[in-house]
Order: structure tokens, then C-alpha cells, then sequence
């Protein structure tokens, strides 16, 4: 099923990266929000070795055209070699919120 709007959901090392990646995404108006959850504990296999960190999530809301202009300006500006940058359906939703998200998401270029 295809579907017009997307949640991407993005971790990051501390809030102030949080905060760069969505700012950028809601300045250039690659995604109409993003919303930055403090206080996660992540616990992941990388390079052959568990880590246990803390962490934050993103879950930034934009229209599923711009998935791969949010995913590649999330790994320009992230930390991480290898960031998480999902996507998930928003398969539906209050009419006059989509209508917000769309309304102040760009189409991409």
C-alpha cells in the first residue's frame, strides 16, 4: 500500500544533534516536524560488539516523496557512520493535520 505521509524515525547521540537534524529538515522544508524524545536506552550490535546508550529519537512527519531527500540530509548531518532512518506509513490522520503537513512540506527538487 502506498501512502502520501510518513513518520521517520531517526536516533541520535544527545538532543543538540536532535536538534541540528530537525531544524534543518523544518528550515528547508524537507519535513513539516520533528519532534525529539529524550531519555531512550538503545541496546544494538555494531561491529561485532553489543553497546547499551542512551540516546534520543526523532520522529520527524513529512510526505513520503521527500523520504530520500530527508534520509540523505539526516546522513550529511548526523554523527553516526551508519545512522537509523525509517520509514513508517501514517496511514491516516486528522484531515486538518495532514492538510498542516503537507502544507509546510516542499515538494522535493
Amino acid at each position: 500500500m502506498k501512502t502520501e505521509y510518513i513518520t521517520v524515525i531517526v536516533t541520535t547521540a544527545g538532543e543538540d544533534d536532535a536538534a541540528k537534524i530537525g531544524r534543518t529538515l523544518v528550515d528547508e522544508k524537507l519535513a513539516a516536524c520533528a519532534n525529539i524524545v529524550k531519555g531512550i536506552r538503545s541496546i544494538y550490535r555494531y561491529d561485532g560488539e553489543v553497546f547499551d546508550e542512551p540516546e534520543c529519537m526523532m520522529i520527524i512527519k513529512t510526505v513520503a516523496a521527500n523520504f530520500d531527500a530527508v534520509e540523505k540530509r539526516v546522513r550529511e548531518l548526523h554523527s553516526y557512520e551508519v545512522p537509523e532512518v525509517i520509514a513508517l506509513p501514517i496511514l491516516n490522520g486528522s484531515v486538518p493535520y495532514l492538510g498542516w503537513l503537507k502544507e509546510n512540506t516542499a515538494a522535493p527538487a
